[in-house]
């Protein structure tokens, strides 16, 4: 409406320099006169600088200059409005923009995380490669203080507008992702599509798993534009579910392998973690002792070879045989929640001889650069 009246000022100011009048004297005269008249008083005062004597200067200049004086008071005014309006709008587009993005298209989100646990590190890689601005905050694994509120005692944990609690990581990026894509659906909706399924294991330790975490809940035109050849879905759904079932397993032995890796993950883990000064002596010595000894009984829990090695260059050689030489990506040009998957469990090994081993005998080198640059880039953000 500003911008309208602007334009509408000048095209004024443009008539009366064009009109015949604004060449005749009388008419300003008479316009002068009026303000003179009725405004005098208010706008030179009598015992002011101006006077009498400037007022009747000035209004005998303007009767010379004629109309064009008015005209071109007035188009100048009303450039001068238009140039404003345009210059408001531009800086409220740009706060609009910025602060969409700055609330992640109208969420906010706070990641409670260990910052080298390969579920946390999924939902980080997922969080980047969509553009999604977040908040994280480390949690004490001794402690855990930072989640006392949670009944759910692991982590990830991600607090959608502070008030919407998301467990598990798959979970997380499915629900995260269906949110993104279906406009019409709040966060709560979305996540009832998720339902807890608890139960006791053989161990006779109670465990929290969740339906359909591997799903995307969208409707039939929605699934189309996601998946747009035939098997995408379902190669998706189950090279994630092999990220969470197998692959997750081969980090602590391979990590742990020996007793120089276990020191050297845990002072890794140390420096990276949020631990006391003696919370951190503990860990890096006794944990490390402890998690070596650990690795040998999980080698054999999930029937590894004596080289723990070999398991995880096979894996990963299996991962890459999947993807084939004309794809880029799993998702084929585009990283898709399989990658980001399987690219934040072998992330948490960066720094580390059994990453630089991995990358080495292995053939999985330019597929981890290339997730690693469109996470790091943003490239899912459109």
């Amino acid at each position: 409406m500003a911008a309208a009246c602007a334009r509408t000022v000048c095209k004024v100011g443009c008539n009366i320099l064009q009109s015949p009048a604004s060449r005749r004297t009388g008419t300003v005269s008479y316009l002068l006169g009026n303000v003179s008249a009725h405004g005098s008083r208010r706008a030179y005062g009598t015992g002011g600088t101006g006077g009498p004597g400037l007022r009747s200067k000035l209004l005998s200049s303007l009767r010379a200059g004629g109309g064009r004086v008015l005209g071109c008071a007035v188009l100048l005014g009303g450039g001068l409005g238009l140039y404003n309006t345009v210059k408001f709008s531009f800086q409220q587009h740009l706060a609009e923009e910025e602060q969409q993005v700055s609330r992640g298209g109208g969420v906010k989100l706070t990641l409670y995380q260990y910052k080298t646990c390969p579920f946390c590190s999924k939902v980080r890689a997922f969080l980047d490669y969509q553009g999604l601005p977040y908040e994280i905050v480390e949690v004490n694994p001794v402690m855990r203080q930072e989640i006392k509120w949670s009944a759910y005692r692991k982590v990830p944990i991600l607090m959608v507008d502070g008030e919407v609690q998301l467990n598990d990581s798959s979970v997380i990026i499915s629900s995260l992702k269906t949110f993104l894509i279906n406009k019409d659906k709040s966060m709560s909706e979305i996540l009832r599509c998720y339902p807890e399924l608890k139960s006791v294991n053989d161990s006779g330790k109670k465990v929290t798993e969740y339906s359909n975490k591997y799903w995307l809940m969208l409707s039939e035109a929605e699934t189309t534009a996601v998946y747009p050849e035939k098997g995408m879905q379902k190669e998706e759904m189950k090279w994630r579910q092999w990220a969470d079932d197998w692959l997750v397993h081969l980090i602590s032995p391979n990590v742990y392998r020996t007793a120089g890796e276990a020191l050297a993950s845990f002072d890794y883990i140390v420096r990276e973690g949020k631990f006391s000064t003696f919370e951190g002596f503990f860990a890096k010595y006794v944990g490390a002792a402890a998690m070596f000894l650990i690795s040998k009984r999980l080698k054999s829990r999930h029937n590894l070879q004596d080289d723990v090695r070999q398991d995880l260059y096979k894996a990963v050689d299996d991962w890459v045989a999947a993807i084939g030489k004309k794809r880029k990506f799993m998702g084929g040009d585009q990283p898709n929640l399989a990658d980001l998957a399987v690219f934040g469990v072998l992330r948490v090994m960066e720094g580390l001889q059994a990453f630089d081993d991995m990358m080495e005998n292995t053939k999985v080198k330019h597929w981890y650069r290339r997730v690693e640059r469109a996470s790091l880039n943003h490239e899912g953000r459109d």
